[in-house]
């Protein structure tokens, strides 16, 4: 597919600027791009590639565009937008062609339990399954080995990747996304020590999934007890994260790989959860919040404060801490120079 700089920048609603007849085969990536691409410049940051550029258009910020006098001949062609990356988005799309969409339907080799209700243009792919009583919304996609169970109910335009599993009565809101071998609703981690023995405690609740959540590879979201596991609307969780039994999770929250939150905690909205970070039970995040990456945290976090460390502590605090335990072998060397001064070394050995 080849179209000129001009339509690319009606398509993306920007305005081009020198050779708008130039034409265009691909879109790449800044550090990929070459003769026939269009690739694209998000800020001033990243200004200074703009020289030695070798695509032939170039979409950018509206304020980058004087740069360009300064350009020798032959420079690539410019579109400029308000938003670079939303355009190349769009530009990499139209490129791409239309996304390949799975036949509606049943396939043969996946199992429907006869009273399940499967709303239009759904598609079960090969060996799925779909329980006793379960709903599936519009237009739903469940690809292979997907697992539906007893109840499920699921709003419009759900996606279900290859392996995700969804426990007997787990809710998904319209437009939820769960990726591969993704697990919601396994029992929560839940004992209690009775004659000397662990014992089981029963898990009662569910687990239910707000509008527009997308949930990652491999993550696992437990079940309550006796309440169930709720995900706020617009929440984005990475792979391999682990959400325990009971935990309340607000709006449009961002949670990154590898986190694990412990049973009954909840977040408010907007807050920000880096990788690695462990959270102790029975917390609560305010709104807003960020907590840094590989943090422990062991207390309540107030609207809009920052965290980092372990154990978790206010940002300025965290980083006051590490630019000391930079300063630690030079204080020790000190210390023992000052020691050897005053005589004091031979009485701090231990006898043998």
């Amino acid at each position: 597919m080849s179209v000129t700089v001009r339509q690319l920048a009606a398509l993306v609603g920007g305005q081009a600027y020198g050779d708008a007849d130039r034409v265009i085969a691909a879109a790449r990536p800044l550090s990929e791009a070459a003769a026939g691409d269009v690739t694209f410049i998000d800020s001033d940051k990243h200004a200074h590639f703009l020289p030695a550029c070798r695509a032939s258009a170039v979409v950018l910020p509206a304020a980058l565009v004087p740069h360009a006098g300064a350009l020798p001949p032959g420079s690539p062609a410019l579109i400029a937008v308000a938003d670079p990356l939303a355009a190349f988005v769009t530009l990499t799309r139209h490129f791409r062609g239309p996304d390949q969409v799975e036949a509606c339907g049943v396939d043969p080799r996946a199992a429907v339990h006869p009273t399940a209700t499967l709303g239009p243009d759904v598609s079960v792919a090969p060996f799925a399954s779909v329980g006793a009583g379960a709903v599936i919304g519009a237009r739903c996609r469940l690809h292979a080995g997907a697992v539906v169970g007893r109840n499920c109910k699921l709003g419009d335009d759900v996606v279900l990747h290859p392996h995700a599993v969804l426990y007997d009565d787990t809710v998904l809101g319209d437009r939820v996304i769960v990726h591969a071998h993704a697990v919601l609703g396994a029992d929560g981690f839940g004992y209690r020590a009775q004659d000397g023995r662990h014992v089981k405690m029963p898990q009662f609740g569910a687990v239910q999934v707000g509008d527009d959540v997308e949930i990652g590879a491999g993550t696992t979201i437990d079940r309550g007890t006796f309440v169930s596991t709720r995900i706020g609307p617009g929440t984005k969780i990475d792979n391999l994260a682990h959400i325990g039994h009971n935990c309340q999770i607000g709006k449009h929250n961002l949670i990154v790989s590898q986190v694990g939150i412990a049973g009954s905690c909840t977040t408010g909205d907007y807050v920000v959860i880096a990788g690695q970070v462990g959270i102790a039970d029975h917390l609560h995040i305010g709104d807003g919040a960020t907590i840094g990456a590989r943090s422990g945290l062991h207390r309540d976090v107030k609207p809009g404060e920052r965290i980092l460390g372990a154990p978790g502590r206010p940002e300025a605090d965290a980083k006051r801490i590490l630019l000391s335990l930079e300063k630690l072998p030079e204080v020790v060397r000190d210390v023992r120079a000052i020691k050897k001064q005053l005589g004091l070394e031979d009485a701090q050995r231990t006898p043998s």
